[in-house]
């Protein structure tokens, strides 16, 4: 296995994540995004992306920034998770990166516990740090459920 990883490249704030780009079906600048009742903070809403209602979780807020303010550089990743697909809001996403299998530490046993246990590890890229993600535990505990409820819940009936 000393095939390069290949992985998105995405920022929020000053920070660099990576997800598989097996999972990420494209990047979008952020559209209008209609708000749904009662849902958790970082749940911005639904949007349309081509006929399709896709449910947005702003990733800058899941992971505790306050408030975080719109500006054009702003994108959606749109990943397939578990079939479905999600938006994510990050504060700029652009690239594909390459990062060699030695290249990728373990995450520290810190990051393995609690709230934390969503790092699989932490790629080196000339002196840049990667994070990389396992999505299924950043939107895990029924998130994704309620996900699928509000998108299912907002998708006009086939006539």
């Amino acid at each position: 296995m000393d095939k390069e990883l290949q992985v998105v490249g995405f920022r929020i704030g000053r920070e660099t994540f990576g997800l598989p780009i097996s999972m990420v079906r494209e990047i979008v600048r952020v559209p209008d995004i209609t708000s749904v009742p009662n849902a958790p903070d970082y749940i911005e809403g639904v949007i349309n992306l081509r006929g399709r209602i896709i449910p947005v979780v702003d990733l800058r807020k899941r992971f505790g920034q306050q408030s975080p303010e719109p500006n054009k550089t702003n994108r959606i990743v749109v990943v397939e998770l578990n079939s479905r697909l999600v938006g994510l809001v990050v504060h700029s996403a652009s690239e594909v990166l390459r990062i060699a299998p030695a290249d990728i530490d373990e995450p520290h046993t810190v990051f393995r516990e609690g709230d934390l246990n969503y790092i699989t590890g932490i790629g080196k890229i000339g002196g840049r740090l990667v994070i990389l993600l396992d999505l299924n535990k950043v939107l895990e505990r029924g998130e994704l459920g309620n996900l699928e409820a509000v998108a299912e819940s907002l998708t006009p009936a086939a006539g």
